[in-house]
């Protein structure tokens, strides 16, 4: 109890006369504390004054207010708008609700044309639909319906609903309408993809600010008219951050960066949102490296990254496996004191795994001491792509102990997990739990993985049978598995019907090819080995040039196929002749089926196949990096057969582990084995 009352009745004046007297501004605590003295706590006009004064004040928290406003025995109509406005004004809407609904049983009051907008403001949102509608049948009980004030809530309202029609035949209705309102309208045409309707109504405003003009700029980019919505941005007669920020986020969906960091570059007053376009911009479109050296500028620049900017500069460093990078801005996000209680902590999690880290990646989750459910997913499917599939299993039992429910993104992890160790078992108890037990209907993807989890196990025709009957047509990622299993199980005939599958999906996807060729030299079919080749020159298809990187002294080395651009080079290929004499000394013999250009000597295929981009990466790795640190590498394709076989063989050789994540998942490769266990 904050304060003890024991007056039964209102003052009289003679109690207010220190009131009346007093004329300079007083503090709230000094009228508290003279209301106590002189009895007048309960009085209409001090208790509305002392909520006024606290709501106002910046050193008093709203609980603090709402014990004060606790105590007063019949608090007035003003006092409880107040507290309502201040609750709104605060993101505390469900609050604001809660107290209306007070009012409404306890005050005996009514609500006047001050009270409901605040609360029509508060169900928009909280997206109230139900509550929405109640109060806007009390507006008409009440007889407030041609109120302009509440009115113009109630087409912000019907607005964020994305309840058009209601906010348009209000908006109609009304004899006088504000700029606000003619906003709420614009906005709400946008949101619900009506830009046509928006435009109209754009081109009626007799006036119009810098949130109409950035309504429109936002909504013609988000629909796809970058051009449109430039026109528009450059006709703004003034624009703050939010619009340049619209127009940046418009070029960014487009893909158009360039346009973007013109924008960029000139634009002389930024805020963090405009970094943070920038950046999450770069890293949606696949430019990473640019979205670091901008995360760099950022804080050598002075301004402090928010958790939006981290999560995007993880992500970024994520796909680009900067580890070192990684590593960095995790110390930075320690040092000044980041929680990983949210996003944040999935996103450094995820950063680790991809950067072929699990075990930093597995520290991490273990040091957040409230997970939720994504630090769990995250966790569970970095640990099934690393082939770690039984402490994977094992902590996604742990989280059902704790009664943390998984989703479907949880259980694509878990059947990963089961697929990267091969347990067909499982794999099938899981898939049916999702259904069953948790209710969620598969995806693609689930099903894609029960069909990897099948071809790995060689149950082809099993999982050809899946594939036929499942719901939802299958993607080329589905028949891909299926032609993968059957080049590594030799059955030619169901793998050339998910070839063909994948042809009728997408005839230009060079993997179908690379891998039908692979299964006919498998099973030494040279003729239609022939016809594939024949087939690739003739519609055109051609290979993606293998690029890989590794990282050096916090630098990206990149190397493509038969690349001799590098400064080391020289070194590089000298490397590569002493490995070729290591390999030959252990009994290894190159698998000449891997090559797909048109080479007729078995020592050009060989030179071939020894300058895959790995390969140079590899030997960069050997010459560069102390003994005993792993060789980290991303490639862009899928590691071939040849290149894996000699990988496992130096990591024994050189006794070092490799790191290498290709197009589908991480190998570790360790004392001559990986933990793809040769399938992938």
């Amino acid at each position: 109890m904050l304060l003890q009352v024991t007056a039964s009745s209102l003052p009289s004046k003679s109690n207010l006369y220190p009131f009346q007297i007093y004329k300079n501004p007083i503090e709230p605590a000094q009228l508290l504390a003279l209301s106590l003295k002189t009895a007048t706590f309960n009085h209409p006009l001090i208790s509305s004054r002392l909520i006024s004064l606290y709501t106002h004040s910046k050193s008093t928290s709203l609980d603090h207010v709402r014990s004060l406003f606790d105590q007063f025995q019949q608090p007035t109509l003003f006092s409880w708008n107040t507290l309502i406005k201040s609750y709104v004004q605060n993101q505390r809407s469900q609050e604001s609700l809660f107290m209306f609904l007070d009012f409404m049983t306890l005050s005996g009051l009514m609500p006047d044309v001050f009270t409901l907008p605040c609360v029509i403001k508060a169900c928009g949102r909280l997206m109230a639909l139900k509550e929405g509608g109640q109060i806007h049948g009390l507006v008409f009980k009440l007889g407030f319906g041609s109120d302009l004030f509440v009115q113009g809530s109630l087409v912000g309202m019907y607005s964020k609903f994305k309840d058009i029609g209601s906010a348009r035949k209000v908006f109609d209705q009304m004899t006088e309408r504000d700029l606000v309102t003619w906003n709420s309208l614009l906005d709400g045409y946008v949101k619900d993809g009506e830009i046509e309707l928006a435009m109209e109504l754009f081109d009626e405003m007799t006036e119009r600010d810098v949130v109409s003009w950035t309504v429109m700029v936002d909504g013609l980019s988000k629909c796809g008219r970058v051009d449109d919505a430039r026109k528009v941005f450059d006709e703004m007669p003034r624009r703050n951050f939010a619009s340049w920020n619209a127009m940046i986020n418009g070029y960014m969906r487009a893909g158009d960066f360039i346009s973007a960091r013109g924008l960029f570059d000139v634009m002389e007053d930024k805020d963090i949102i405009t970094w943070n376009s920038m950046i999450a911009g770069y890293e949606h479109n696949g430019r990473c490296s640019e979205a670091l050296k901008l995360f760099t500028k950022l804080l050598n620049l002075g301004y402090v990254p928010t958790h939006s900017t981290l999560v995007s500069t993880l992500s970024a460093i994520s796909w680009s496996a900067l580890l070192s990078k990684g590593r960095w801005v995790h110390s930075y996000m320690v040092k000044n004191g980041h929680k990983l209680d949210g996003v944040l902590g999935t996103s450094l999690i995820e950063m680790y795994c991809k950067c072929g880290s699990i075990e930093t990646a597995l520290k991490v989750f273990e040091s957040i001491p409230n997970k939720k459910l994504g630090h769990w997913t995250t966790i569970i499917a970095g640990l099934g792509t690393h082939g770690q599939a039984t402490l994977a299993l094992d902590l996604f039992l742990e989280m059902l102990k704790m009664n943390v429910i998984p989703n479907a993104i949880t259980f694509i992890g878990v059947l990963t997990a089961c697929n990267h160790a091969g347990l067909i078992e499982d794999g099938r108890r899981y898939f049916n739990m999702m259904i069953k037990d948790y209710k969620i209907e598969p995806t693609v993807e689930h099903y894609g993985c029960l069909v990897d989890i099948l071809c790995r196990a060689g149950h082809l025709e099993e999982a050809k049978n899946v594939i036929e009957s499942m719901p939802l047509k299958p993607n080329k990622v589905i028949w891909m598995s299926l032609l993968s299993a059957s080049r590594i199980y030799k059955k030619v005939e169901i793998g050339e019907y998910a070839a063909q599958s994948v042809t009728e999906i997408d005839p230009s996807f060079i993997e179908s090819y690379v891998l039908l060729s692979n299964m006919y030299a498998a099973t030494g079919n040279w003729d239609k080995v022939s016809r594939v080749r024949d087939a690739m020159r003739k519609t055109g298809v051609k290979k993606d040039a293998g690029c890989s990187l590794i990282e050096y002294r916090d630098e990206v080395h990149e190397f493509i196929a038969g690349d001799k651009s590098h400064p080391r080079t020289h070194e590089i290929y000298h490397k590569l002749s002493k490995i070729r004499e290591r390999l030959k000394s252990v009994g290894y013999v190159a698998d000449k089926s891997q090559v797909l250009l048109h080479i007729e000597g078995d020592d050009e295929k060989e030179t071939e196949l020894e300058s895959h981009s790995e390969r140079l990466a590899i030997a960069f790795g050997l010459i560069s990096l102390k003994p005993g640190i792993p060789i980290r590498i991303v490639k862009n394709l899928r590691v071939c057969n040849d290149c894996h076989s000699v990988t496992k063989h130096l990591s024994k050789i050189y006794d070092r582990e490799i790191i290498v994540r290709d197009n589908s998942r991480f190998h570790h490769f360790k004392h001559g084995s990986c933990s793809c266990m040769d399938y992938w």
